[in-house]
């Protein structure tokens, strides 16, 4: 019996992942078809009122000048191929819903590297350096351990832990 949670954690985990993946298909298809991102379509950041936040994605969410952190969701730092450094604006609608827009992206470049895996955690290894990536970019790309892929970094990667997949080669 205590094997039961670990077993239906692994099952959430999974359904979670298959449900990203899908919802990434659908709207790179949707996009396809309609010729825009469906949800700049639906609601622009520039008619929606509430709170506005600037701040710095650090890879996985964005900081406010004032130190508070904001989740961004893993679709759209996905999609939107963010990288640590850009600055992105978050506008918080009346609804309580969480809109953001990338307002002032870094210098960027690209490398190739090897996907792997340690402690559940995705990496690209590149020239002797250790990359993370979102789960969300490894599931549509559809990438394997040891593939090739191609990653976008800050063109001053000094400190940069987290790159944004390209594509899987």
């Amino acid at each position: 019996m205590t094997d039961l949670p670990d077993k239906q954690i692994k099952r959430l985990k999974s359904l979670i992942q298959d449900a990203e993946t899908n919802l990434a298909a659908a709207k790179e298809l949707l996009i396809s078809l309609v010729g825009e991102d469906p949800i700049d379509r639906a609601a622009p950041i520039e008619e929606v009122a509430g709170k506005v936040i600037e701040g710095v994605f650090d890879g996985q969410t964005m900081m406010s000048p004032d130190g508070k952190t904001y989740p961004v969701p893993a679709n759209y730092a996905s999609k939107s191929k963010l990288v640590e450094g850009d600055i992105l604006k978050l506008t918080i609608a009346e609804d309580g819903s969480f809109i953001y827009k990338q307002i002032g992206p870094v210098a960027r470049k690209q490398i190739i590297g090897t996907l792997m895996q340690r402690e559940g955690t995705f990496y690209v290894e590149s020239g002797g350096r250790e990359y993370r990536v979102l789960l969300a970019s490894v599931t549509y790309f559809k990438a394997k351990l040891g593939d090739q892929i191609s990653i976008i970094v800050p063109e001053d990667n000094k400190d940069a832990e987290w790159a944004a997949i390209e594509a899987s080669l």
